[in-house]
C-alpha cells in the first residue's frame, strides 16, 4: 500500500491497519501513528502524522530512519517512546531532540488531541540469553489498547478495542488467547502478524475468535490497508 492515499474522516476515530504492528489513527483531522517499523509501510503511515507512539526498540516496531525523515519534514511532529528509543532517535535526529519525548509505564499525557495512558514496562521474554528491553503499552482515548510486545492487562480501565499480538517468538497461542480473554474488550483486531503466512495466521486467529467469543470478545481480522471506525 506504499504511496496509497489515506482517507480523512471527521467525528469518528478511524483505525487503519498496516503490516505487522503498525496502526494509524485519525480523528477530527488529527493523526496518531503507533509502531511504524521496518516491516510496515512506514512512509505511508507517517504521512501527515501529528504524533507517533513507539512501544519498544526492536526494528519491527521502530524504524529510526523513517522517523528521522518524518521529524525533519513535519515541524509539529512529536514522538513518545521508552528511554532507549529516545536516546537512539535523538542521535539520528539531534536537531529535533526536543520533540522526542520519553514515555514509561504509569505516565499519562495528551498529544495531538489524543489522551494517552501508558502501561507495562518490559518486553516479554524471548530467551534468557536475549536482554529484555523496555516496552510501553498505550491506551488511547480510554478505548484503544496497543500492548506492544508484552501481554500486560491494563489495570483500572475498561478497554473498548484491543490490538492483539497474535504471533511472536516470545508467545504461544494459549497465552495470546488468555490475554484477549483477560482484557475483555468487546472488539479485538490482530497485530504482530508479519511473521506468519496466510494459512498460519488463519489457524491462529481461529482459536482467538472462537475462545474469545465465548467470553464476549468479537475478534475480527483486518488486512493490511483496511480501515475500521472505532
Amino acid at each position: 500500500m506504499a504511496g496509497a492515499a489515506l482517507p480523512a474522516y471527521a467525528g469518528t476515530m478511524l483505525l487503519t491497519k498496516f503490516t505487522h504492528s503498525c496502526v494509524r489513527l485519525e480523528q477530527d483531522g488529527r493523526v496518531l501513528v503507533l509502531d511504524p517499523g521496518i516491516l510496515s509501510e512506514s512512509a505511508t503511515a507517517l504521512d501527515g502524522a501529528d504524533a507517533v507512539l513507539i512501544t519498544h526498540e526492536h526494528a519491527d516496531h521502530y524504524d529510526p530512519a523513517a522517523l528521522a525523515l518524518a521529524l525533519a519534514d513535519s515541524p509539529e511532529l512529536t514522538i513518545y517512546a521508552p528511554a532507549g528509543v529516545v536516546h537512539d532517535l535523538r542521535a539520528h535526529a539531534p536537531e529535533q531532540a526536543a520533540r522526542i519525548v520519553e514515555a514509561a509505564g504509569g505516565d499519562s499525557f495528551a498529544v495531538a488531541g489524543f489522551a494517552v495512558q501508558c502501561f507495562g514496562g518490559q518486553h516479554a521474554l524471548i530467551h534468557p540469553s536475549i536482554p529484555v528491553v523496555a516496552n510501553v503499552g498505550y491506551l488511547i482515548d480510554d478505548n484503544l489498547y496497543h500492548p506492544g510486545d508484552a501481554l500486560i492487562v491494563p489495570h483500572g480501565v475498561s478497554v473498548g478495542t484491543l490490538l492483539a499480538p497474535v504471533h511472536a517468538p516470545w508467545s504461544k497461542v494459549s497465552e495470546v488467547v488468555d490475554f484477549v480473554v483477560s482484557v475483555r474488550a468487546p472488539h479485538a483486531y490482530q497485530i504482530h502478524d508479519g511473521l506468519l503466512n496466510e494459512q498460519g495466521l488463519a489457524f491462529t486467529e481461529s482459536h482467538i475468535e472462537r475462545i474469545g467469543g465465548q467470553h464476549g470478545v468479537k475478534f475480527r481480522h483486518l488486512d493490511a490497508g483496511a480501515s475500521v471506525e472505532i
